[in-house]
């Protein structure tokens, strides 16, 4: 193979916008095909962000902290100060972290907007010299709660949402992993309440009083995690997998998890959890995973996992959220409200049909063939 993949890099990078240009390029003697012809996503091979590169080391110590943070941010061994940080496999919910580092180390105030602008250290190490500000948040700490903790930003609008629309499974996350080989399910079942232990996000409920939402984090002594197993075969997995994922969750009494074991066969099971967004997001299955699997290698040796306690708590961060925008609040509402005033209520956009009364959430599939020329 002959391919300069460097070289087609250049070539794009002169051609479209820089977040179009991509961050590695394999070359394959033929694109993966499943049976039915279609192009095999699944056997693509993940691109090598890993590699060295051939960029500057770091000059100064700021530079040095700085390649530290990016490195650890993307799961790297190391990078240089001319490494970009979303060509080296860096996207915006890293971007946040990486922030979230920065301010930390140099306590400096940076935005992820900074990290798009200067994706480099070398460059990022030139704007924190020339100065950006101090940090005057307040730092994230565990400290007294409330009887009713407040809701985050985002907990408040996905119970509006709730309260709206009524139960809906819009916003289940649902999570499956296909285990095989032996399985002690007890001590699966023993770790998933450990994970539940550990985060009071997942053993949350969200009862209102007057119209008014708050957290009730429940003791792990006022839990019942049940880990059902369900006998199903390779042809009917899909649809039971789909079934369970679409349960609904009542926000004021259930927990926002639940799990289902889908047995194959003695040695191949599916643990399928779903969790509701008001509790989780797609980043949060890493963790999730991670403890899931410390949990129940202890268990499996009928011992508790051996971890730390987490510093702070999701209801620790919704308190520090509402502190830190309290003084934004009436300079926020007035620039909307101004920004909004002239908009109509609904789009006004054409439509092939009248706009229903009700929101479906139903989908379909359309198939179009485009010409090669």
């Amino acid at each position: 193979d002959t391919t300069d993949t460097a070289a087609l890099v250049r070539h794009t990078a002169a051609r479209l916008p820089e977040y179009m240009v991509p961050a590695a390029v394999v070359v394959l003697e033929e694109l993966p095909r499943t049976v039915n012809g279609k192009l095999d996503r699944r056997a693509l091979p993940a691109p090598d962000l890993s590699a060295v590169s051939d960029g500057r080391a770091p000059r100064n110590p700021a530079e040095e902290i700085l390649c530290g943070l990016f490195a650890d941010t993307l799961g790297l061994a190391s990078v240089t100060i001319d490494d970009h940080f979303f060509h080296r496999g860096g996207h915006s919910l890293l971007a946040t972290r990486l922030t979230s580092k920065i301010r930390q180390a140099f306590g400096v105030r940076l935005g992820v907007r900074e990290i798009f602008q200067y994706p480099t250290v070398g460059r990022l190490a030139e704007l924190i010299a020339a100065g950006t500000g101090a940090d005057e948040r307040p730092a994230l700490v565990a400290g007294e709660r409330p009887e009713r903790p407040p809701l985050s930003s985002a907990q408040q609008r996905l119970w509006f949402l709730d309260q709206l629309e009524g139960p809906s499974p819009t916003y289940n996350i649902p999570l499956g992993v296909r285990l095989t080989g032996a399985l002690d399910i007890e001590a699966l079942r023993r770790a998933l309440v450990d994970v539940v232990g550990r985060h009071e996000a997942l053993r949350t409920t969200f009862p209102s009083e007057q119209g008014r939402p708050h957290q009730a984090v429940r003791s792990l002594a006022e839990t019942d995690l049940a880990l059902p197993v369900t006998p199903v075969t390779e042809e009917s997995l899909h649809q039971a997998l789909a079934r369970l994922a679409g349960v609904t969750f009542d926000l004021a009494t259930d927990l926002p998890i639940r799990a289902d074991l889908l047995a194959l066969s003695p040695e191949e099971h599916v643990l399928l959890v779903v969790m509701h967004h008001i509790a989780s997001d797609g980043w949060s299955n890493g963790p999730l995973l991670r403890d899931l699997a410390t949990a129940y290698e202890a268990r499996t040796r009928d011992a508790a996992p051996d971890w730390e306690p987490l510093p702070v708590q999701y209801a620790d961060y919704s308190l520090w959220q509402r502190s830190l925008l309290a003084t934004e609040e009436e300079r926020q509402l007035d620039f909307w409200q101004s920004q909004l005033a002239e908009l109509p209520e609904e789009a006004t956009l054409p439509a092939d049909r009248p706009r229903a009364a009700v929101a479906s959430y139903r989908g379909a599939t359309h198939k179009v063939s485009a010409p090669a020329v």
